[in-house]
């Protein structure tokens, strides 16, 4: 007997469809959540300002794949550093200290892949709905209160914060 597929995870998001947010400097469109693919993955694409950088972290639980689609990021994964210019891709194994930065004069746009999910669900709780399709205005600068607060959500993502933007592996 021939088996048939399942097809109930089909799953396709239209340009116009995507959740917006402001995440740090970035702004984020989700395109696929780990409620979409029973916990495989989270994907999402990124739109980040000349310099942004978020705090050296790894992750413990997710891998996690930059493809760069324009500008440039200056990336350190442990002992690796490298430029990575639209059409490159690098992978980010868990349990390795990273950081990024975009390192163009433009703003850069990346997908981002991580498997499995579960940083969706720190990415909403730190981030705030997109007013607009756009880079978020620079925030205030944080507030020991608000490292905090990263650090907690971090943690119960399976991920450590292991220093401020600008630390290195």
């Amino acid at each position: 007997m021939a088996e048939t597929q399942d097809t109930s995870r089909e799953l396709i998001v239209r340009g116009g469809e995507r959740t917006g947010y402001w995440f740090l400097n970035d702004y984020v469109e989700m395109l696929a959540t780990g409620e979409d693919t029973e916990g495989r993955y989270t994907l999402f694409e990124v739109n980040g300002p000349p310099g942004d950088e978020p705090p050296l972290h790894l992750h413990h639980n997710d891998d996690e794949a930059f493809l760069v689609l324009e500008g440039e990021l200056e990336v350190w994964i442990g002992s690796t550093h490298t430029t990575l210019r639209p059409g490159d891709y690098a992978l980010l194994p868990k349990g390795v200290p990273h950081i990024y930065r975009v390192s163009s004069a433009e703003p850069a746009r990346w997908l981002v892949l991580l498997a499995p999910a579960g940083f969706d669900n720190f990415l909403r709780a730190v981030s705030r709905p997109a007013e607009e399709a756009r880079i978020p205005d620079p925030p205030a600068p944080p507030t020991p209160a608000d490292a905090e607060r990263l650090g907690a959500l971090a943690a119960e993502s399976g991920m450590d914060i292991l220093g401020p933007p600008g630390a290195r592996p």
